[in-house]
């Protein structure tokens, strides 16, 4: 993932309604949800999630497919993956952060 990108993701989460909907498709998995599903799950407004989901549909994080008259999105875990993955490249002093070994450091 390139400097540009995890910027785009990073500004993308950086809203409190934005960020309740991406973790809302995490929880989701596959399946994903439909946007009436989100709104009714957070009590967001329609129009005021299909905004948020825009922004987070251009950063890469979520993806859109329609089945039959309804949309669902999903979270883009490989775009997730990619980020943390960025963010966490050099950490830990260069020890992977899930070993034994990491978790024990004092950094």
């Amino acid at each position: 993932m390139n400097e540009t990108a995890v910027v785009r993701s990073l500004s993308a989460l950086a809203q409190e309604v934005r960020l309740r909907v991406f973790r809302a498709l995490i929880v989701a998995g596959q399946e994903g949800l439909t946007p009436g599903a989100i709104s009714e799950q957070l009590g967001v407004a329609s129009n005021t999630l299909s905004f948020h989901l825009k922004e987070l549909a251009h950063s890469g994080l979520v993806s859109q497919e329609r089945h039959g008259r309804n949309l669902v999105y999903r979270a883009s875990f490989q775009t997730m993956n990619e980020l943390l993955a960025y963010l966490t490249e050099n950490c830990c002093e260069g020890v992977a952060c899930l070993t034994e070994e990491a978790t024990s450091c004092d950094c």
